[in-house]
């Protein structure tokens, strides 16, 4: 398994945390996910009402090769600075359109250690990262050519860099609105690296 070298591992000593812009969920599978409201998040769960909702895995790839493996993937976070960089090249992305549940803004979320709590809003949401998004083919049957601007290579260590948002699992549930607020906690050090999950 590649090891993502492309951020740091010290993110700022207190983050200061971010906002969300967005947030998205669909019950049925489908690469993009409309906007709503707000979505309710169920401990160990994910995102109420979602498809990919469960204690076990529910995206169809992972299904395939084993369904009793653990859902590390219950709720998707994506950074909204992504959205301008891919503008630059050609390519209109908006909040939800990459399948992603929670959108926000002021996080660099790639650079976050395994194991960082985000807690989302007031309600008492809290989702535990577990990992980099790991994009399949299905991206470029949204835009083509999108993903080679999500995944690429380090040009000078060469390695795997991912940028198509971060992954989590519901560690205490609560409503998330646009318009939240995210505090960061970061877990005990030795801080690990984000790998794809």
């Amino acid at each position: 398994m590649a090891r993502v070298a492309e951020r740091s591992l010290t993110p700022p000593a207190a983050p200061e945390g971010g906002v969300v812009t967005a947030v998205s969920s669909n019950g049925t599978y489908s690469f993009t996910k409309p906007n709503r409201d707000g979505i309710t998040l169920l401990a160990g769960l994910g995102v109420e009402g979602d498809v990919h909702a469960g204690v076990t895995v529910k995206h169809r790839s992972r299904m395939a090769q084993d369904p009793t493996q653990p859902n590390l993937r219950q709720v998707h976070l994506m950074h909204e600075e992504l959205f301008a960089e891919l503008a630059a090249d050609g390519h209109e992305v908006r909040p939800g359109e990459l399948g992603e549940n929670v959108t926000t803004r002021g996080i660099d979320l790639l650079a976050l250690p395994t194991g960082t709590l985000l807690h989302l809003g007031g309600g008492g949401a809290v989702v535990e990262v577990t990992g980099l998004r790991n994009p399949c083919l299905q991206i470029d049957h949204f835009q083509d050519g999108l993903l080679k601007r999500v995944v690429g290579r380090d040009p000078e260590t060469g390695a795997v860099v991912r940028k198509a948002g971060v992954m989590s699992v519901v560690r205490a549930g609560g409503t998330v609105r646009a318009g939240d607020a995210i505090r960061v906690e970061l877990p005990a050090e030795p801080h690990r690296p984000l790998e794809k999950v």
